[in-house]
């Protein structure tokens, strides 16, 4: 991990296109930001055609060539699409595998059948935390929005009730715990010990997991009451089923692709060495490409063809399965393009550049340099990355756990109220069928929870130890 956290952090070390000073970077990140909320919200366009046209105003408002800009978005976009797009394909697949061919109905009955009424929201955050440990997010939402969806559907609990506590569970998970790379990337800068991250992580992630999740839930189901999405709902597969796949069978391969991951985290801090055989090795099979495709191939045997399918029925399948993704990809993609604009014309680096003359303590200069890089970018894994090599040099003089609070206090503000700019954002609005009002007041908030909370109860840990 410590070999790809340097390459992450010399991509963001790239010249601005744009001599713009701090003063117009500001106001164009605000116009640029402005021009999408009032594109989708007044006009209603297609949100891939309003971030579109709003990182193009972004440009042009910080005053970057327009052809500049316009590189930047598509190579945004490109590697939005390129990395969760290909992940977001695979687990469509996989979860209409899932539909089609019972198991979905199977784990949903099981969950509805040992865990309900009160319970559900509990059983929903203790799903999504073990799921989303050795997941990126991304990966995690793609596993378990579908048996989100069905859960509500067939439970009849309200959609928020359900969702908020698994999104919040994988939310907490991808910023405060290990092996997540943002978290490996901040251990590494800081030179923090990894076991005791680990261990302090796990106690500030529990309670704020609880608060953001099934407590917020209460509030969230209260403001906004949807029904899950048709569109987006796995149906109940034909009657012309043979039988169903097993409960073990399913979960099993439906857990693949997150015990490769885990696997190959495992290897990565025991053995720390990129050229070894059996790390590349692990490498490979553990990413999320690998481990996904792999539980999709797996899934045409132990789900597919238990079912019965024939070789046409399961073409048609995955055939089936990618339509409904398509207007998700797009505009996730466009979420990505937007990010890359804000940080190419020289946005987070502004960040850096105002955050060197703030006099407070170093865990809350750390939570407050992460919380402005994520507003400015809209990304965690950037936040964490430029957060954690500004006040590295402050960890010179602290002790191991206070370093890893450091650690912690960088992860939980590069999480702080996700919105229009990140690709997350995009991804649960889709999911969940909202309107951006709605995505704001639900997950933006639970966001800024797990932010404030986390960051707090780090600040209490550091006046104790």
């Amino acid at each position: 991990m410590t070999h790809l956290s340097v390459e992450m952090l010399a991509a963001e070390s790239v010249e601005p296109i744009t001599s713009a000073g701090h003063a117009q970077l500001g106001i164009a990140v605000l116009a640029g930001i402005a021009v999408i909320v009032l594109l989708i919200t007044k006009f209603k366009l297609h949100a891939f055609l309003a971030l579109t046209v709003g990182s193009l105003a972004l440009g042009a408002f910080a005053g970057a060539p327009l052809d500049k800009a316009i590189a930047s978005f598509t190579a945004g976009l490109g590697s939005t699409v390129a990395g969760v797009g290909v992940l977001i394909a695979l687990g469509a697949i996989l979860g209409k595998l899932l539909a089609d061919s019972g198991g979905a109905d199977q784990i949903v009955d099981t969950i509805l059948a040992k865990a309900g009424g009160r319970a559900m929201p509990w059983a929903m955050v203790l799903i999504a935390s073990v799921i989303g440990l050795p997941l990126f997010f991304e990966v995690g939402i793609v596993l378990l929005i579908p048996v989100v969806l069905m859960v509500a559907k067939r439970g009849n609990y309200s959609l928020m009730r359900i969702g908020i506590p698994a999104l919040a569970g994988l939310s907490v998970m991808h910023g405060l715990i290990p092996p997540h790379p943002g978290p490996l990337v901040a251990i590494d800068a800081v030179k923090a010990n990894l076991g005791v991250t680990l261990a302090l992580g796990v106690l500030v992630a529990i309670p704020t997991v609880v608060i953001a999740g099934p407590l917020f839930s209460k509030v969230a189901a209260r403001w906004v009451d949807v029904p899950a999405p048709e569109k987006m709902i796995p149906q109940r597969p034909s009657e012309d089923l043979e039988k169903r796949p097993g409960f073990g069978a399913t979960v099993a391969t439906v857990l693949l692709p997150v015990v490769l991951m885990l696997a190959k985290a495992l290897v990565d801090i025991v053995i720390d060495d990129p050229e070894a055989t059996v790390q590349r090795v692990f490498d490979v099979i553990g990413s999320p490409l690998i481990a996904l495709l792999a539980a999709v191939i797996v899934g045409m045997f132990t789900l597919g063809r238990a079912a019965g399918f024939t070789k046409d029925r399961l073409s048609t399948t995955v055939e089936k399965s990618l339509a409904p993704i398509a207007g998700v990809l797009m505009i996730v993609g466009a979420g990505g393009g937007f990010k890359q604009t804000l940080i190419d014309v020289g946005v987070g680096q502004m960040i850096l550049d105002f955050s060197k003359d703030w006099s407070i303590p170093a865990l809350l200069l750390a939570w407050l340099i992460a919380v402005a890089i994520r507003l400015a970018t809209g990304s965690a894994t950037v936040a964490t990355i430029s957060a954690a090599g500004l006040v590295a040099p402050l960890a010179a003089d602290m002790s191991t756990s206070h370093t890893a609070l450091l650690v912690l206090a960088i992860g939980a503000g590069s999480l702080f109220f996700s919105h229009v700019n990140d690709a997350g954002f995009w991804l649960v609005k889709e999911y969940f069928g909202l309107d951006v009002g709605q995505t704001i007041k639900t997950w933006s908030v639970m966001e800024t929870i797990i932010s404030v909370v986390a960051g707090g109860l780090v600040l209490l840990l550091s006046l104790i130890i």
